[in-house]
Protein backbone atom coordinates (compact mmCIF):
# COMPACT_ATOMS: atom_id res chain seq x y z
CA UNK A 1 0.00 0.00 0.00
CA UNK A 2 1.27 3.49 -0.90
CA UNK A 3 0.13 7.04 -0.22
CA UNK A 4 -1.09 8.76 -3.38
CA UNK A 5 -2.30 12.18 -2.22
CA UNK A 6 -3.29 14.38 0.72
CA UNK A 7 -6.40 16.54 0.96
CA UNK A 8 -6.88 19.32 3.50
CA UNK A 9 -10.08 20.97 4.72
CA UNK A 10 -10.37 24.03 6.96
CA UNK A 11 -13.56 24.59 8.95
CA UNK A 12 -14.72 27.51 11.10
CA UNK A 13 -16.45 26.56 14.33
CA UNK A 14 -17.11 30.23 15.10
CA UNK A 15 -14.65 30.65 17.94
CA UNK A 16 -11.90 28.57 16.39
CA UNK A 17 -10.90 27.13 13.00
CA UNK A 18 -10.22 23.41 12.61
CA UNK A 19 -7.93 21.70 10.10
CA UNK A 20 -8.73 18.20 8.84
CA UNK A 21 -6.37 16.12 6.71
CA UNK A 22 -7.24 13.09 4.58
CA UNK A 23 -4.48 10.74 3.40
CA UNK A 24 -5.37 8.62 0.34
CA UNK A 25 -3.79 5.33 -0.77
CA UNK A 26 -3.55 3.29 -3.95
CA UNK A 27 -5.70 0.58 -2.36
CA UNK A 28 -8.67 2.88 -1.92
CA UNK A 29 -8.32 3.14 1.87
CA UNK A 30 -8.11 6.65 3.23
CA UNK A 31 -7.26 7.97 6.68
CA UNK A 32 -8.45 11.03 8.59
CA UNK A 33 -6.41 13.27 10.89
CA UNK A 34 -6.65 16.71 12.49
CA UNK A 35 -4.06 19.47 12.74
CA UNK A 36 -5.80 22.22 14.70
CA UNK A 37 -3.63 24.89 16.30
CA UNK A 38 -5.47 28.01 17.48
CA UNK A 39 -4.69 31.00 15.26
CA UNK A 40 -2.40 29.03 12.92
CA UNK A 41 -4.75 26.95 10.78
CA UNK A 42 -3.60 28.24 7.40
CA UNK A 43 0.00 28.04 8.55
CA UNK A 44 -0.38 24.43 9.62
CA UNK A 45 -2.19 23.63 6.38
CA UNK A 46 0.77 25.10 4.51
CA UNK A 47 3.13 22.98 6.66
CA UNK A 48 1.23 19.84 5.61
CA UNK A 49 1.80 20.86 2.00
CA UNK A 50 5.49 21.55 2.71
CA UNK A 51 5.84 17.99 4.02
CA UNK A 52 3.66 16.37 1.37
CA UNK A 53 6.55 15.44 -0.93
CA UNK A 54 8.00 13.34 1.90
CA UNK A 55 4.73 11.42 2.19
CA UNK A 56 3.66 10.62 -1.36
CA UNK A 57 4.72 7.10 -2.34
CA UNK A 58 5.39 6.01 1.25
CA UNK A 59 3.81 3.05 3.04
CA UNK A 60 1.19 4.46 5.46
CA UNK A 61 1.33 1.34 7.64
CA UNK A 62 4.96 2.06 8.56
CA UNK A 63 3.82 4.83 10.87
CA UNK A 64 6.85 5.28 13.12
CA UNK A 65 9.21 5.28 10.16
CA UNK A 66 7.11 7.82 8.27
CA UNK A 67 6.71 10.13 11.28
CA UNK A 68 10.47 10.08 11.83
CA UNK A 69 11.02 10.85 8.15
CA UNK A 70 8.73 13.87 8.44
CA UNK A 71 10.54 15.12 11.54
CA UNK A 72 14.16 14.40 10.58
CA UNK A 73 14.10 15.29 6.89
CA UNK A 74 13.67 18.96 7.73
CA UNK A 75 16.96 19.88 9.36
CA UNK A 76 15.45 22.68 11.39
CA UNK A 77 12.90 22.01 14.11
CA UNK A 78 9.64 23.69 13.13
CA UNK A 79 8.22 23.40 16.65
CA UNK A 80 4.47 23.36 17.19
CA UNK A 81 3.61 23.96 13.54
CA UNK A 82 5.91 21.16 12.36
CA UNK A 83 4.65 18.60 14.87
CA UNK A 84 1.00 19.54 14.43
CA UNK A 85 1.34 18.93 10.69
CA UNK A 86 3.05 15.60 11.41
CA UNK A 87 0.29 14.68 13.86
CA UNK A 88 -2.43 15.19 11.27
CA UNK A 89 -0.64 12.84 8.87
CA UNK A 90 0.41 10.36 11.57
CA UNK A 91 -3.13 9.96 12.91
CA UNK A 92 -4.46 9.52 9.37
CA UNK A 93 -1.96 6.68 8.92
CA UNK A 94 -3.14 5.02 12.14
CA UNK A 95 -6.65 5.32 10.74
CA UNK A 96 -5.54 3.61 7.52
CA UNK A 97 -3.77 0.82 9.41
CA UNK A 98 -6.79 0.15 11.61
CA UNK A 99 -9.16 0.12 8.65
CA UNK A 100 -6.89 -2.21 6.69
CA UNK A 101 -6.95 -4.71 9.56
CA UNK A 102 -10.56 -4.13 10.55
CA UNK A 103 -9.82 -3.03 14.13
CA UNK A 104 -9.90 0.21 16.15
CA UNK A 105 -6.61 2.01 16.77
CA UNK A 106 -6.76 1.08 20.46
CA UNK A 107 -6.60 -2.58 19.49
CA UNK A 108 -3.31 -1.92 17.69
CA UNK A 109 -1.93 -0.28 20.85
CA UNK A 110 -2.45 -3.23 23.16
CA UNK A 111 -6.21 -3.49 23.49
CA UNK A 112 -8.81 -1.83 25.64
CA UNK A 113 -8.26 -1.54 29.37
CA UNK A 114 -11.56 0.27 30.08
CA UNK A 115 -14.96 0.66 28.47
CA UNK A 116 -15.45 4.40 29.07
CA UNK A 117 -13.66 7.42 30.55
CA UNK A 118 -14.73 10.23 32.86
CA UNK A 119 -15.16 13.42 30.85
CA UNK A 120 -15.04 17.04 31.92
CA UNK A 121 -16.88 19.86 30.19
CA UNK A 122 -15.11 22.87 28.72
CA UNK A 123 -16.35 25.71 26.53
CA UNK A 124 -19.64 25.71 28.48
CA UNK A 125 -19.44 29.15 30.12
CA UNK A 126 -20.28 31.36 27.12
CA UNK A 127 -21.91 33.92 29.35
CA UNK A 128 -21.47 37.06 31.44
CA UNK A 129 -18.73 36.91 34.08
CA UNK A 130 -21.00 36.92 37.12
CA UNK A 131 -21.72 34.25 39.73
CA UNK A 132 -25.37 34.05 38.69
CA UNK A 133 -24.58 33.58 35.00
CA UNK A 134 -21.94 30.93 35.68
CA UNK A 135 -24.26 28.96 37.96
CA UNK A 136 -26.95 29.03 35.27
CA UNK A 137 -24.47 27.84 32.63
CA UNK A 138 -23.14 25.13 34.97
CA UNK A 139 -26.69 23.89 35.48
CA UNK A 140 -26.89 23.14 31.76
CA UNK A 141 -23.62 21.19 32.02
CA UNK A 142 -24.90 19.11 34.93
CA UNK A 143 -28.19 18.53 33.14
CA UNK A 144 -26.25 16.95 30.25
CA UNK A 145 -24.75 14.46 32.70
CA UNK A 146 -21.27 15.85 33.34
CA UNK A 147 -19.78 15.26 36.78
CA UNK A 148 -16.81 17.56 36.14
CA UNK A 149 -16.20 20.89 34.43
CA UNK A 150 -13.31 23.26 33.80
CA UNK A 151 -13.38 27.02 34.02
CA UNK A 152 -11.10 30.06 33.80
CA UNK A 153 -12.80 32.66 36.02
CA UNK A 154 -10.04 35.28 35.83
CA UNK A 155 -11.28 37.56 33.06
CA UNK A 156 -8.35 39.22 31.28
CA UNK A 157 -5.85 39.11 34.17
CA UNK A 158 -2.22 38.74 33.14
CA UNK A 159 0.85 38.57 35.36
CA UNK A 160 -0.90 39.80 38.49
CA UNK A 161 -4.55 39.93 39.49
CA UNK A 162 -5.92 42.68 41.71
CA UNK A 163 -7.95 41.96 44.83
CA UNK A 164 -11.29 42.91 43.28
CA UNK A 165 -10.86 40.62 40.27
CA UNK A 166 -9.64 37.76 42.42
CA UNK A 167 -12.64 38.17 44.71
CA UNK A 168 -14.97 38.02 41.70
CA UNK A 169 -13.28 34.79 40.57
CA UNK A 170 -13.74 33.43 44.09
CA UNK A 171 -17.40 34.40 44.17
CA UNK A 172 -18.07 32.73 40.81
CA UNK A 173 -16.49 29.47 41.92
CA UNK A 174 -18.06 29.59 45.39
CA UNK A 175 -21.50 30.02 43.83
CA UNK A 176 -20.96 27.03 41.53
CA UNK A 177 -19.70 24.94 44.46
CA UNK A 178 -22.67 25.89 46.65
CA UNK A 179 -25.10 24.88 43.93
CA UNK A 180 -23.25 21.66 43.02
CA UNK A 181 -21.52 20.25 46.13
CA UNK A 182 -20.16 17.07 44.48
CA UNK A 183 -19.15 18.50 41.11
CA UNK A 184 -15.46 18.29 40.16
CA UNK A 185 -14.33 21.87 39.45
CA UNK A 186 -11.12 22.18 37.44
CA UNK A 187 -9.47 25.57 36.98
CA UNK A 188 -7.54 26.57 33.86
CA UNK A 189 -5.19 29.43 34.68
CA UNK A 190 -4.07 29.67 31.02
CA UNK A 191 -0.50 30.46 32.16
CA UNK A 192 -1.69 33.90 33.27
CA UNK A 193 0.22 34.51 36.46
CA UNK A 194 3.63 34.98 37.98
CA UNK A 195 4.61 32.26 40.45
CA UNK A 196 3.70 34.57 43.32
CA UNK A 197 0.19 35.29 42.09
CA UNK A 198 -0.43 31.72 40.93
CA UNK A 199 0.11 30.69 44.56
CA UNK A 200 -1.78 33.68 45.97
CA UNK A 201 -4.82 32.86 43.86
CA UNK A 202 -4.62 29.13 44.55
CA UNK A 203 -4.50 29.68 48.31
CA UNK A 204 -7.60 31.85 48.19
CA UNK A 205 -9.56 29.42 46.04
CA UNK A 206 -8.44 26.09 47.51
CA UNK A 207 -11.04 26.03 50.34
CA UNK A 208 -13.80 25.93 47.70
CA UNK A 209 -12.61 22.46 46.72
CA UNK A 210 -10.79 22.50 43.39
CA UNK A 211 -9.89 19.33 41.47
CA UNK A 212 -6.83 20.77 39.74
CA UNK A 213 -4.91 23.99 39.02
CA UNK A 214 -3.92 23.96 35.34
CA UNK A 215 -1.03 25.83 33.72
CA UNK A 216 -0.50 28.06 36.74
CA UNK A 217 2.36 30.14 35.35
CA UNK A 218 4.66 30.87 32.40
CA UNK A 219 4.95 28.54 29.40
CA UNK A 220 8.55 29.64 28.81
CA UNK A 221 10.03 26.89 31.01
CA UNK A 222 8.85 23.78 32.83
CA UNK A 223 10.54 24.61 36.15
CA UNK A 224 8.14 27.37 37.35
CA UNK A 225 5.21 24.95 37.19
CA UNK A 226 7.15 22.56 39.43
CA UNK A 227 8.01 25.38 41.81
CA UNK A 228 4.34 26.31 42.13
CA UNK A 229 3.25 22.68 42.47
CA UNK A 230 5.54 22.07 45.45
CA UNK A 231 3.81 24.85 47.40
CA UNK A 232 0.32 24.77 45.91
CA UNK A 233 -2.67 23.63 48.02
CA UNK A 234 -4.32 22.37 44.80
CA UNK A 235 -2.89 19.57 42.62
CA UNK A 236 -1.24 21.02 39.52
CA UNK A 237 -1.74 19.83 35.93
CA UNK A 238 0.19 21.07 32.90
CA UNK A 239 1.72 20.20 29.53
CA UNK A 240 -0.75 21.17 26.81
CA UNK A 241 1.72 23.58 25.21
CA UNK A 242 4.66 21.17 25.17
CA UNK A 243 5.66 19.96 21.72
CA UNK A 244 8.44 17.56 22.72
CA UNK A 245 8.60 14.47 24.92
CA UNK A 246 11.71 15.93 26.53
CA UNK A 247 9.70 18.74 28.08
CA UNK A 248 7.65 16.16 29.94
CA UNK A 249 10.88 14.52 31.08
CA UNK A 250 12.01 17.87 32.51
CA UNK A 251 8.63 18.19 34.19
CA UNK A 252 8.96 14.74 35.72
CA UNK A 253 12.49 15.37 36.98
CA UNK A 254 11.38 18.63 38.61
CA UNK A 255 8.81 16.81 40.73
CA UNK A 256 5.59 18.02 42.28
CA UNK A 257 3.29 17.45 39.28
CA UNK A 258 1.44 14.16 38.79
CA UNK A 259 -1.02 15.11 36.05
CA UNK A 260 0.57 15.47 32.60
CA UNK A 261 -1.54 17.04 29.85
CA UNK A 262 -0.09 16.05 26.48
CA UNK A 263 -1.83 17.47 23.42
CA UNK A 264 -1.54 14.75 20.76
CA UNK A 265 -1.65 17.29 17.93
CA UNK A 266 1.15 19.40 19.42
CA UNK A 267 3.36 16.39 20.13
CA UNK A 268 3.20 14.87 16.67
CA UNK A 269 0.41 12.36 17.11
CA UNK A 270 -0.47 9.11 18.83
CA UNK A 271 3.03 7.60 19.00
CA UNK A 272 4.65 10.47 20.96
CA UNK A 273 1.62 10.71 23.25
CA UNK A 274 1.98 7.03 24.10
CA UNK A 275 5.61 7.72 24.99
CA UNK A 276 4.53 10.52 27.34
CA UNK A 277 2.02 8.14 28.92
CA UNK A 278 4.84 5.66 29.55
CA UNK A 279 7.03 8.38 31.02
CA UNK A 280 4.17 9.47 33.27
CA UNK A 281 3.60 5.88 34.42
CA UNK A 282 7.28 5.48 35.30
CA UNK A 283 6.99 8.73 37.28
CA UNK A 284 3.91 7.46 39.14
CA UNK A 285 1.74 10.01 37.34
CA UNK A 286 -1.32 10.16 35.10
CA UNK A 287 -2.15 11.73 31.76
CA UNK A 288 -5.21 13.86 31.00
CA UNK A 289 -4.78 14.88 27.36
CA UNK A 290 -5.63 18.42 26.34
CA UNK A 291 -8.24 18.66 23.58
CA UNK A 292 -9.75 21.94 22.42
CA UNK A 293 -9.81 21.11 18.70
CA UNK A 294 -12.48 19.46 16.61
CA UNK A 295 -14.27 16.10 16.76
CA UNK A 296 -11.48 14.19 15.03
CA UNK A 297 -9.05 15.22 17.78
CA UNK A 298 -11.67 14.10 20.30
CA UNK A 299 -11.67 10.64 18.73
CA UNK A 300 -7.86 10.53 18.93
CA UNK A 301 -7.96 11.19 22.67
CA UNK A 302 -10.67 8.58 23.21
CA UNK A 303 -8.63 5.98 21.32
CA UNK A 304 -5.87 6.67 23.84
CA UNK A 305 -8.31 6.61 26.74
CA UNK A 306 -9.28 3.07 25.75
CA UNK A 307 -5.78 1.62 25.99
CA UNK A 308 -3.67 3.82 28.30
CA UNK A 309 -3.84 2.46 31.84
CA UNK A 310 -2.80 5.72 33.57
CA UNK A 311 -5.38 7.84 31.74
CA UNK A 312 -7.20 10.05 34.26
CA UNK A 313 -9.95 12.13 32.64
CA UNK A 314 -10.77 13.63 29.23
CA UNK A 315 -11.51 17.23 28.27
CA UNK A 316 -14.67 17.57 26.16
CA UNK A 317 -15.73 20.70 24.25
CA UNK A 318 -17.89 19.08 21.60
CA UNK A 319 -21.37 19.35 23.22
CA UNK A 320 -20.91 23.11 23.62
CA UNK A 321 -19.96 23.89 20.05
CA UNK A 322 -22.62 24.99 17.53
CA UNK A 323 -25.22 22.24 16.87
CA UNK A 324 -24.17 21.75 13.22
CA UNK A 325 -20.80 20.42 14.38
CA UNK A 326 -22.51 17.16 15.47
CA UNK A 327 -23.10 16.46 11.78
CA UNK A 328 -19.49 17.15 10.81
CA UNK A 329 -18.45 13.56 11.56
CA UNK A 330 -20.20 10.19 11.51
CA UNK A 331 -19.53 9.33 15.17
CA UNK A 332 -19.50 11.34 18.39
CA UNK A 333 -19.15 9.95 21.90
CA UNK A 334 -22.19 9.61 24.12
CA UNK A 335 -22.22 10.76 27.73
CA UNK A 336 -23.59 8.42 30.39
CA UNK A 337 -25.69 10.67 32.63
CA UNK A 338 -25.36 8.27 35.55
CA UNK A 339 -21.55 8.24 35.58
CA UNK A 340 -20.40 11.26 33.56
CA UNK A 341 -18.37 8.89 31.39
CA UNK A 342 -17.76 9.23 27.65
CA UNK A 343 -18.14 6.25 25.34
CA UNK A 344 -15.18 5.03 23.30
CA UNK A 345 -14.96 4.46 19.52
CA UNK A 346 -15.37 0.87 18.34
CA UNK A 347 -15.32 1.03 14.52
CA UNK A 348 -12.11 0.21 12.59
CA UNK A 349 -9.38 2.81 12.56
CA UNK A 350 -10.16 6.14 14.18
CA UNK A 351 -13.84 5.25 14.20
CA UNK A 352 -15.39 8.13 12.25
CA UNK A 353 -15.52 9.85 8.87
CA UNK A 354 -15.70 13.53 7.87
CA UNK A 355 -18.87 14.88 6.26
CA UNK A 356 -17.38 17.08 3.54
CA UNK A 357 -20.70 18.70 2.66
CA UNK A 358 -21.07 20.02 6.20
CA UNK A 359 -17.41 21.00 6.39
CA UNK A 360 -17.56 23.02 3.17
CA UNK A 361 -20.64 24.87 4.41
CA UNK A 362 -18.50 26.37 7.20
CA UNK A 363 -15.27 27.58 5.57
CA UNK A 364 -12.24 29.10 7.22
CA UNK A 365 -12.88 32.42 8.97
CA UNK A 366 -9.86 34.63 9.79
CA UNK A 367 -11.69 36.01 12.83
CA UNK A 368 -12.21 32.55 14.35
CA UNK A 369 -9.56 32.29 17.04
CA UNK A 370 -9.42 32.54 20.82
CA UNK A 371 -7.61 35.32 22.72
CA UNK A 372 -7.97 34.82 26.49
CA UNK A 373 -6.70 38.34 27.16
CA UNK A 374 -9.50 40.00 25.16
CA UNK A 375 -12.53 41.37 27.03
CA UNK A 376 -15.45 38.95 26.83
CA UNK A 377 -13.38 36.01 25.58
CA UNK A 378 -15.45 33.68 27.76
CA UNK A 379 -18.30 33.89 25.21
CA UNK A 380 -16.07 32.23 22.59
CA UNK A 381 -17.46 34.22 19.69
CA UNK A 382 -14.25 34.69 17.75
CA UNK A 383 -12.90 38.21 17.25
CA UNK A 384 -15.00 39.89 14.54
CA UNK A 385 -17.03 43.01 15.36
CA UNK A 386 -20.06 41.39 13.80
CA UNK A 387 -19.90 38.51 16.26
CA UNK A 388 -19.37 40.86 19.19
CA UNK A 389 -22.45 42.82 18.19
CA UNK A 390 -24.53 39.65 18.40
CA UNK A 391 -23.43 39.17 22.00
Amino acid sequence: MRITKIDTCTVSAGWKNWLFVTVHTDEGIHGLGEGTLNGFIRTTEAAVRELEHLVIGQDPTQITRLAKRLLDSVSLDGGHIHRTAIAAIEVACWDILGKSLGVPIWQLLGGRCRDSILGYANGWYRTERTPESFVQAAQAVVDKGFKALKVDPFGTAQGFIDDRELQLAHDILAAVREKFPTLHILIDVHARFTEADALRAARKLAPIGIYWWEEPTTREREEPANAVAKQCPIRVATGEMYDTIGQFYTLAVGGGINIFQPEPMSLGGIGPTMQVAGLAAAHGSYIAPHQSGGPVATAVCLQLAACVENFLIQEHFDPFNDPWTRDLVTWVPTLDKATGHLSLPTAPGLGLELNLKVARAHPYDPSSYLNVFAEGWEKRLGTSKKKKTKA
